[in-house]
């Protein structure tokens, strides 16, 4: 059980984190600071938080569990805002989706509080944002990814584990590198190619007409093009090296599949279709849940 918990960005996700620790009886009381005042008064009003604090630093002041649920840009500036707030029994944590980034911040800025802070990236989320749809369940059965670094003492990564898994998550752990590797082929390419298509058609004179036509593998290929700008602006430039990547991978494969179409090379182009069928296949048997993602 925590006595505090300083929630820093009252949205989806903190204000999922805080109904979900709230509804698991892991924390006594929530104070939450988002840069908005209307969003953290909005919190306080639909129960999700229980003081609305009108600064970070104040937010944190007292609490022995903090979350940082700001976009990754804001990362640094927000460590330094609270820094001298952390208690040397604090656990500090973030969501953000990339975490080479957020790790360089927190060098430069908790100084002597590296020990309390533990990487954390909870593969979840939804369409929308905001904390009027926050859910206690949001990360019920979710994969949570801890990036400990070398500062991090050991018994904060296991308490975060253990924060996590009480809430219904999954937990692994691994390097921040090889985060940022793997999410940016399973997470951060397919949005940029999602946001790419749709600029494309909607860019053609009859893309309207081409949009009314649209159906169901439509739907499914374009769902993550309406996520938050703000988020995947920042996500992208943060995990560019990773991203770019593995969009050279892409277009290459890409390339190889419209070679087969321009020389008619039927029975190439069957067997590749096969082969990113049955990949496709044997991870959706092997993966328990499918859902929205940073």
């Amino acid at each position: 059980m925590f006595e505090q918990l300083g929630l820093i960005g009252c949205g989806l996700m903190g204000g999922s984190f805080a109904l979900a620790l709230k509804r698991a009886k892991l924390v006594k009381k929530v104070v939450g600071y988002s840069k908005s005042p209307s969003t953290t008064e909005r919190a306080r009003q639909l129960g999700v938080i229980d003081v609305a604090a009108p600064s970070a630093l104040l937010a944190v002041s007292g609490a022995d569990l903090v979350l940082l649920a700001v976009p990754v840009a804001a990362t640094e500036s927000t460590f330094r805002a609270i820094r001298h707030g952390i208690g040397a029994e604090t656990l500090v944590m973030d969501v953000g989706s990339t975490k080479s980034d957020v790790i360089e911040a927190a060098l430069q800025s908790l100084e002597g509080k590296l020990k309390c802070f533990v990487p954390a990236h909870p593969i979840a989320g939804k369409e929308v944002a905001g904390i009027e749809h926050a859910d206690a369940d949001l990360f019920t059965g979710r994969q949570v990814v801890l990036t400990p670094i070398k500062a991090t003492l050991r018994s904060n990564v296991q308490r975060a584990a253990q924060v996590w898994t009480s809430v219904g998550a999954q937990v692994s752990q691994m390097t921040h590198q090889a985060h940022d590797s793997a999410f940016a082929a399973v997470s951060h390419l397919p949005h940029l190619l999602a946001f790419a298509y749709m600029n494309g058609l909607a860019s053609q004179p009859d893309g309207d007409t081409f949009l009314k036509l649209a159906g169901p593998g439509f739907r499914d290929f374009t769902r993550i093009a309406a996520g938050e700008p703000t988020l995947w602006r920042d996500v992208l430039l943060a995990n560019r090296e990773q991203v770019l990547r593995q969009s050279q991978l892409f277009r290459h494969a890409l390339d190889d599949l419209e070679t087969m179409m321009r020389t008619g090379n039927v029975t190439d182009l069957e067997q590749a279709i096969t082969e990113a069928s049955q990949v496709r296949g044997e991870w959706r048997l092997g993966s328990s849940t499918e859902s929205t993602d940073a």
